[in-house]
């Protein structure tokens, strides 16, 4: 693992159009390994059935915007959400989804939603941290092996809102054993950044 780098960016290293979006309803949605890797080899390190259906429970009928990368490994725009793609290539083009070249210009897509969500990769959270107002992290317990960090998420400025180890009490056991959920244990954390 000597070849992860940890993507931090400051603030004077984003674009100056920053200085005009106000903080706003923009979620960030990841799933993360106590060492923080949230991939390896442009996919997820683990499967967890609870996680998968939290994520569209919450997405649903909302925006997702992502990297050009994460794209392509999801292949696809997922139901009942509208997909924003972030890339660099001018050409780019997918039916269905809308494109955009900056952070700025993907949450301009998404003005009309309540609370669109970033969903990756790393650059794409690391450029999008400045407007992000609720965080829903899943977090494994478990140190893994990958090629993908979670940008450095400044703590001081969050606060957790709530933590669960179950989609719905009446299907869940209290501490979900990896046979139970389909993956390793977890925990979900949602955090909302301190005014």
């Amino acid at each position: 693992m000597n070849s992860l780098s940890r993507q931090t960016l400051s603030l004077d290293k984003l674009s100056p159009e920053i200085e005009d979006f106000s903080m706003s309803n923009l979620a960030m949605i990841v799933a993360a390994s106590t060492n923080d890797v949230i991939g390896v080899d442009g996919d997820l390190p683990w499967h967890i059935s609870a996680d998968l259906k939290r994520f569209k429970r919450l997405t649903m009928g909302h925006h997702l915007i992502m990297g050009r990368k994460t794209f392509e490994s999801i292949g696809r725009c997922l139901p009942g959400r509208t997909t924003i793609i972030i890339t660099r290539q001018l050409d780019f083009e997918f039916a269905g989804a809308q494109i955009a070249h900056s952070i700025e210009q993907a949450i301009e897509l998404a003005s009309g939603d309540s609370l669109p969500f970033i969903i990756g990769g790393a650059e794409i959270y690391a450029l999008a941290m400045p407007h992000v107002s609720h965080i829903y992290l899943t977090r494994v317990h478990q140190k893994i092996d990958g090629d993908t960090l979670l940008p450095e998420i400044d703590w001081k400025h969050w606060e957790m809102v709530k933590t669960s180890t179950e989609e719905s009490p009446a299907e869940k056991p209290e501490s979900p054993s990896p046979e139970a959920t389909g993956g390793p244990d977890f925990t979900f954390e949602d955090y909302q950044r301190i005014k």
